[in-house]
C-alpha cells in the first residue's frame, strides 16, 4: 500500500507531499516541498489515500448567505443575527463535529486565512479528480481525504502545542513520534527536513492519516451529514492508536 499526504498552502511554494510505502516491515517515505499541483495530481492514482490537509468545501448555510447577497436579496430576514447566527455561517458540519471529538474549533474556512488556501484546494481537487477520472468525492469516498494533522495527533495522544512555530519543539515531538512508530523509516536527511519544515512535518502526519482512513480507522461520517459532506467536505479524524498503523 502506498498514501501520500499533501500539506496545502495557498501557493505552491508553501505546499509539501510525503508519499509512504507501506509494502516491507520499514514504511519507506519520500517527501518533498515546493511541489506543483501537477506532481500531486500525478500521485493520485497511484497511491491507496491522498489525505490533504485543507478544507474541502465552505459551509451550506455560508454559500446560500452569499448567494443571496450576490442577488441583492436579504440575507436572513428576520434572523437573529448574534455570534450564533454568524458562527453558523462560519462553520461547516464537520468542523462542528471535529470540535465535538477533539474539544478544538478547526480554522473556519469561511471567515479566517484558510480560505486562500481552500481556493487552492478547489483547484487541485479538480486536478485530482482528472487525474482519477472521476470527480473527487468530498465526503472521503474515494482517494482522496480531507485529513486535519494537529488534529490526528492530537488524537494519537500527541501535545501538539507549538510544534508548527518551534523547531526545537517540532524536533522533539519527531523523537516521540518515532518511539511510537519505529517502523516509520525516518532517516537522517529526511529527520532534518521534518525538523526544519513544519510543511513537510504536516505532509508526513496527513499521510499517516490517509493511512489511518484507509484501515478504516477514522471517524466515518454521520448519516445525516452524508449530503452535505459531499458538498462541504469532510474531516478524517483517526481512531485508536499510531500503532494500529503498522505494517503488516
Amino acid at each position: 500500500m502506498l498514501t501520500a499526504g499533501v500539506d496545502l498552502a495557498a501557493e505552491s511554494k508553501g505546499t509539501a507531499l510525503a508519499v509512504l510505502d507501506w509494502s516491507g516491515p520499514f514504511v519507506r517515505m519520500d517527501v518533498r516541498t515546493a511541489v506543483a499541483d501537477a506532481d500531486i495530481a500525478a500521485v493520485a492514482p497511484t497511491v491507496a489515500r491522498l489525505g490533504i490537509d485543507c478544507a474541502f468545501g465552505w459551509p451550506d448555510d455560508f454559500v446560500s448567505f452569499l448567494t443571496r447577497h450576490a442577488s441583492g436579496g436579504r440575507v436572513e430576514a428576520g434572523a437573529d443575527q448574534g455570534m450564533a447566527w454568524r458562527r453558523r455561517l462560519s462553520y461547516r458540519a464537520t468542523d462542528r463535529i471535529t470540535r465535538e471529538i477533539t474539544g478544538r474549533w478547526p480554522l473556519s474556512v469561511a471567515t479566517d486565512r484558510l480560505g486562500l488556501t481552500a481556493m487552492h484546494c478547489a483547484v487541485l481537487l479538480d486536478a485530482v479528480g482528472d487525474a482519477l477520472g472521476t470527480p473527487v468525492d468530498r465526503s472521503g469516498g474515494g482517494t482522496a481525504v480531507e485529513v486535519y494533522p494537529a488534529a490526528a495527533l492530537r488524537g494519537w495522544g500527541f501535545d501538539t502545542r507549538g510544534y508548527k512555530n518551534d523547531i526545537q519543539v517540532r524536533g522533539a515531538l519527531l523523537a516521540r513520534l518515532l518511539e511510537h512508530a519505529p517502523w516509520l523509516g525516518v532517516g537522517a536527511a529526511d529527520r532534518r527536513l521534518l525538523t526544519d519544515s513544519d510543511d513537510a512535518f504536516d505532509a508526513v502526519i496527513a499521510a499517516l492519516a490517509a493511512r489511518a482512513h484507509a484501515l478504516g480507522r477514522t471517524h466515518p461520517v454521520p448519516a445525516q451529514f452524508r449530503e452535505q459532506a459531499c458538498r462541504e467536505g469532510w474531516i478524517a479524524l483517526p481512531v485508536g492508536r499510531l500503532e494500529d498503523l503498522a505494517p503488516r
